[in-house]
């Protein structure tokens, strides 16, 4: 059974830190953290003779280098989601080898939350911005409309984390959605355009 879980474990990291992280967002260094992260701690989980104490050891590596890596460099919310994915899989492979059938699923379940949730296509005109102004707003309703003006976008919260009244700045994180691009009219017999087709679930997403 170890053999078939070092495969799947392999094929499972491979999967996750190539094919989804590094072709996605382009950061070598990160995937060979990943690759490294999920071996080791397989490596350490199979060697031990006792589930129990595996599973022990495995929670317990995973607290340790998670605290380690977070306070070791600033990474992004979504690099931790694939961070903590790839010591989960080298824990979930190492502990249910003797379950191929639970290892499987569990392997199928991580990967397909990662592939869904950090789809490029998924609330792609969502975004988020910490903003530093050149000028203080006292009013809500002119911060809102200098906001919307400066990112040609539709301002949703706001939140002011800042405000320095000697310097005449403040520093806001705002949450916004940027219009959908206006499309050319289709043709007559064509019908509907080609993103209203595509978008509905992403609208449906944001609340709309």
């Amino acid at each position: 059974m170890f053999w078939f879980a070092l495969a799947v474990n392999t094929i499972a990291i491979t999967f996750l830190s190539y094919v989804l992280y590094f072709r996605r967002h382009g950061r070598r260094d990160l995937l060979l953290a990943y690759v490294a992260l999920n071996t080791g701690i397989f490596a350490v989980v199979s060697m031990l003779t006792s589930r129990e104490v595996g599973l022990a050891v495995g929670f317990g590596l995973f607290g340790v280098l998670s605290i380690l890596r977070l306070r070791s460099d600033l990474i992004s919310q979504g690099e931790i989601g694939y961070y903590f994915t790839a010591i989960a899989l080298g824990l979930v492979n190492a502990v249910a080898a003797p379950a191929p059938w639970t290892l499987l699923g569990l392997d199928a379940l991580l990967l397909t939350c990662m592939y869904v949730a950090d789809h490029p296509h998924l609330l792609a005109r969502y975004g988020r911005r910490v903003l530093t102004l050149d000028v203080v707003h006292e009013d809500p309703v002119s911060l809102r409309q200098d906001l919307e003006a400066r990112l040609r976008a539709r301002v949703g919260r706001i939140e002011v984390t800042e405000v320095d009244y000697v310097r005449d700045l403040m520093v806001v994180d705002v949450r916004f959605r940027v219009p959908r691009p206006v499309s050319a009219p289709a043709p007559a017999g064509r019908g509907r355009p080609r993103d209203s087709v595509l978008t509905p679930l992403t609208d449906w997403l944001g609340g709309r």
